[in-house]
């Protein structure tokens, strides 16, 4: 076969699968064929109430769906190289913009709160991998996203879990005080109001056996959350979070982050003892951490 046959053959080799392209990107968006691009996507809608007007957290009306993270929720803007290997995803999309958010070089650590978040950047060894109820903030930051059991004639709401310890995080809207003696537990003591469209959220009592958020942030038994939570429309939960814990901060410091609505969708059961997928967070792959002492939040 001469060199001129063979250059013939491989030009309209290489050209044949841009015709075939271009004929199928033809047929996609050709009138009348039967192949149409996918419509675009609706704007959201306003945020759903109640009769009475109040704000409504959970479904409409005949529908469903939960509550997940937009992007990869943080409490602080990382500063670390993106393409380090922490295991904790600096480099993920965090989601939106979110005004005030500070950076983590701006967070109020004593010291020593520092230095454990540092090192909790490269050892996961995260109470929520093992089945653990975690508290504040840190409900929200996972995949399997929440639920807001929130009716007017219940004197109370409630935050469950999808895909996680089979708790749920309850919050009183009835009035009362904290108690003055609370028990330390992972949700604390939770009572809130509204203000305006806002669920405001004040809770005390928590103990130090979670972590907060998944970043690693410390807290101590006397942590103080502010959280408000404003549905701005009918995808778009913004979740703004006021932490004041003077065991583990110099000051009380504020940040946020934002939810987005999965429609069609719904809570599951989950067996976390059975079905949890993060073994190297709870046992970790024996490469690049010390395990010399006892595993603890």
């Amino acid at each position: 076969m001469s060199h001129r046959l063979i250059v013939a053959l491989m030009t309209t080799a290489a050209l044949l699968p841009f015709g075939h392209l271009a004929s199928a990107q033809e047929q996609r968006t050709t009138p009348g064929s039967l192949v149409q691009p996918p419509p675009p996507k609706a704007p959201p809608g306003p945020a759903p109430h109640w009769p009475d007007g109040r704000m409504k957290l959970g479904a409409a009306p005949g529908e469903k769906g939960i509550w997940v993270p937009n992007g990869r929720p943080i409490l602080a803007e990382p500063e670390t190289d993106p393409t380090i290997k922490d295991g904790q995803g600096r480099g993920a999309f965090s989601g939106p913009p979110f005004p005030g958010k500070p950076k983590e070089s701006e967070v109020p650590f004593q010291p020593w709160a520092r230095a454990l978040y540092r090192y909790r950047e490269t050892n996961l060894f995260e109470p929520h991998t093992r089945c653990k109820p975690s508290g504040g903030p840190r409900q929200f930051i996972t995949p399997g996203g929440v639920e807001f059991v929130d009716m007017p004639d219940l004197p109370t709401i409630y935050v469950v879990d999808q895909a996680g310890p089979q708790t749920f995080h309850v919050i009183y809207m009835d009035g009362r005080p904290h108690p003055k003696n609370v028990t330390p537990s992972y949700y604390g003591h939770s009572v809130g109001h509204w203000e305006g469209d806002t669920l405001v959220v004040d809770t005390v009592g928590f103990n130090e056996r979670f972590w907060m958020e998944r970043q690693g942030a410390p807290h101590t038994d006397q942590l103080h959350l502010i959280e408000r939570f404003t549905r701005t429309d009918s995808n778009n939960l913004k979740i703004e979070v006021t932490i004041d814990d003077p065991g583990a901060y110099t000051k009380p410091w504020t940040t946020g982050f934002w939810m987005r609505w999965l429609a069609d969708d719904e809570t599951m059961e989950y067996i976390c003892q059975a079905g949890n997928r993060a073994a190297v967070m709870m046992v970790g792959a024996e490469t690049g951490v010390d395990r010399t002492s006892p595993i603890v939040p």
